[in-house]
Parts: C-alpha cells; sequence; structure tokens
C-alpha cells in the first residue's frame, strides 16, 4: 500500500474529521457588482472574512491585468507576522483600510487610480489549520477616463455623385466612448439612406454626394466621463464644372497670346515706316578717289584723254619745267 506524505496526511485526516463535525474554515467577502472610481480619486476595495485569527494568519493582494489568467497575478501587498509589505509598482498608492487587519476587514486602498489600475483584483487570506476553503475573493476594477481628444478623417471619392466616410476616434476613454456625427451651420436635410452613422466605430458613411454635401461636420465622443470634439471640413467638387473651366481657361489663353502677336506685329509696322527711305545709286567709289595711306601729291590720276597714268607734278619739277621752255624775244 502506498504511503501518503505528512502533509497530505493531515489534510485528509483533517477533512475526514469536518465531515464528522463542525471544523473551522476562512469564508471572504467581496462585492458581486464591478466597482468603477473616476481617474485621479481613490479606490476602496472592499474584502471581508470571517475566521479565528491566529499567529499563522496572513493576507495578500494581487492585481491581473485584463484579458491574463489569475496565474499571471502579481503581488501589491501583503500581512503576515504582524507586518504589513508593499510590493511591486503599486507600492507607494496601495495600503489597508485597517492595519493591522486581523479584525475581520481587509480592505485595500489605491489612490490617484490610473487607467492602467483596470483590472481584477485578488484578496487572498490564509489561516492554518483553516484548511477546508482557500479564502479568496475577485474584485473587477474599471478606473473611468473621459475620452480623449478624437481625431476626424475622411476618404473616398469626394464628387458629386461619389460616396465619403468620415471617421472620428479618440485613443483614450473608459467606458469606450460612442460618437455622434452633427453638421454644422444651416444646410439642406440629406436625403433618407444618403447617411449612415455607427456609433460604435466613429464612421459615418455619405452616399450620393452632392455640393450641398460640403460643409464643416462636427464629432462628439462622449462617456459618462465628459465628452470631446473635433471638426472636418468637407468640400464636394464637380468634375464637370473643372472640365467647363479648364476649356475657358484655354480660350482665354488663347486670346490672350494672339492679342500680343497681333500687338507686336502692328507695333513692328509702325516702327518701319518711321524708317527714312533709301535710294540705290550704285557703287559710291569715285575715280578720283584717294586709297588709303596715299598722299594726294603722289596720287595717280587717269588722263581720259590720253588714256595714261599721270603722275601730277610737283612745285620742284614745274620750276624745272619752265626753265626749259624757250623765251619769247
Amino acid at each position: 500500500m502506498a504511503r501518503l506524505p505528512g502533509p497530505m496526511l493531515c489534510g485528509a485526516l483533517l477533512g475526514l474529521v469536518c465531515l464528522t463535525a463542525p471544523c473551522p474554515a476562512v469564508e471572504v467577502h467581496v462585492p458581486a457588482e464591478p466597482l468603477s472610481t473616476p481617474v485621479g480619486k481613490t479606490a476602496e476595495l472592499t474584502c471581508s472574512y470571517s475566521t479565528s485569527v491566529t499567529d499563522s494568519f496572513a493576507l495578500e493582494w494581487s492585481f491581473v491585468q485584463p484579458g491574463k489568467p489569475i496565474s499571471a497575478s502579481l503581488p501589491i501587498l501583503y500581512f503576515t507576522n504582524g507586518h504589513l509589505y508593499p510590493t511591486g509598482s503599486k507600492a507607494k498608492r496601495a495600503s489597508l483600510l485597517q492595519n493591522p487587519p486581523t479584525g475581520g476587514v481587509a480592505t485595500l486602498k489605491l489612490t490617484d487610480v490610473r487607467s492602467s489600475d483596470t483590472g481584477t483584483y485578488l484578496c487572498h487570506v490564509n489561516n492554518p489549520p483553516d484548511f477546508y476553503t482557500n479564502g479568496m475573493g475577485l474584485i473587477n476594477l474599471t478606473v473611468l477616463v473621459p475620452p480623449s481628444s478624437p481625431s476626424c478623417s475622411q476618404a473616398g471619392q469626394i464628387s458629386v455623385g461619389g460616396s465619403a466616410i468620415l471617421r472620428c476616434s479618440s485613443s483614450e476613454g473608459a467606458p469606450r466612448p460612442v460618437y455622434n456625427w452633427v453638421r454644422l451651420g444651416s444646410s439642406p436635410t440629406p436625403s433618407p439612406g444618403s447617411v449612415v452613422q455607427d456609433e460604435v466605430s466613429g464612421q459615418l458613411i455619405l452616399s450620393n454626394l452632392s455640393l450641398a454635401s460640403s460643409g464643416t461636420y462636427r464629432c462628439v465622443a462622449t462617456n459618462q466621463m465628459g465628452s470631446a470634439v473635433c471638426e472636418l471640413s468637407f468640400s464636394v467638387t464637380d468634375p464637370s464644372q473643372g472640365r467647363v473651366a479648364g476649356a475657358l481657361i484655354g480660350v482665354l489663353l488663347g486670346v490672350l497670346f494672339l492679342s500680343i502677336a497681333v500687338f507686336c506685329l502692328i507695333r513692328f509696322q509702325k516702327e518701319r515706316r518711321k524708317r527714312p527711305k533709301e535710294t540705290y545709286r550704285g557703287s559710291d567709289l569715285r575715280e578720283d578717289a584717294i586709297a588709303p595711306g596715299i598722299s594726294e601729291q603722289t596720287s595717280v590720276r587717269a588722263d581720259p584723254n590720253r588714256g595714261l597714268l599721270e603722275k601730277p607734278l610737283s612745285a620742284s619739277t614745274m620750276e624745272t619745267t619752265k626753265s626749259k621752255l624757250p623765251m619769247a624775244v
């Protein structure tokens, strides 16, 4: 026959005794409803127990982030051997409503709560030899946070006859905010079915757009802690008007270029008329012109009667000639 270890054997014997006679047991009581506290305030997580406290009494508070199992809990504080030991990231903000917690009250106080404090809190009381129950209670805490300023955006074919989606979203807010789109100013009421709004996702779907759909749209994000807004300027374009405008601009540019060409032509004609008329006289060279670099005395003249080239006589030559002429008696 297999032998049971000492502790297990003792536990089995105590269980057998408790089946036949009343036995001390730890009973932990916590609120059944979830707890919510505004951000920045103090949260009191109520926990009470019933047992006969002994020297081996121990209390532990721990925290589990949303979506994680109980086995992933992180300690906040624990009380044992008559001393309180805060621990973990919440140590400076965590304390007990009654210290020492030996009077049946184990309520946890958490000051300056933050959005990261949202999760499940475990109140665990252990008081050997009360082994019959585990003595654990769970409390769900939600830290209330107002919506942060939402971000507005648009997407789609923003032209006449097209469809567009306006989006709105806040990065923070607990509980999760709801979104409502409104159009500012006096404007025609959209036709039924052309506007579809989703308050959860924050989307506003506009279909069968017209020029009257243009305007300023405001998104309001709201929860029980407050509200925040963002605005979006929405402008619908008409492609046909763009084509007409393009054609008109082309015509105007053509007229402008033509006007410039006509102006330049008229100016050229006027400038031409102002210039004096010049007649062609043939070559301006004279037969008796002196070539450059040749003095007038040494220049050669053509004798039309002799057909010979004649060199002009100098003064000395003329005197010599006169002396040779016969003198008349």
